[in-house]
C-alpha cells in the first residue's frame, strides 16, 4: 500500500527529530568528556587552575550553576594557592 504524503511527512519529520536527538546526545557527550580533561588538568597544575576558576567566575553567571560549581571553585582555587608554596609545578 502507498504511503501518502501526510504519512511521508510525519515520517520524515521523526527522522529529523531522530537525528536532531543523536546530535545533542554527541554534544553533551563531547562537552562532558572535554570538561572532565580540563578540570583534570587544571587541579593537577597551579596556573591551569588559576585559569580556570578566573574564566568560570567571569562567565557563570546563574546563580544556581554558581552553587553547582562552589565546590570546583574551591578545589581550584586551593590548587592555584599551591604556586605560591612552590607545589604543583613538575
Amino acid at each position: 500500500m502507498a504511503r501518502s504524503v501526510d504519512q511521508q511527512i510525519a515520517e520524515t519529520q521523526a527522522k529529523l527529530a531522530r537525528l536532531k536527538q543523536k546530535q545533542k546526545a554527541s554534544e553533551t557527550r563531547r562537552k562532558i568528556i572535554v570538561g572532565s580533561v580540563v578540570i583534570s588538568n587544571a587541579l593537577r597544575e597551579p596556573d591551569k587552575a588559576r585559569a580556570l576558576a578566573n574564566i568560570l567566575r567571569r562567565t557563570v553567571t546563574r546563580e544556581v550553576d554558581q552553587k553547582e560549581i562552589a565546590d570546583l571553585l574551591d578545589e581550584l582555587d586551593e590548587t592555584a594557592a599551591r604556586a605560591g608554596q612552590g607545589e604543583g609545578r613538575r
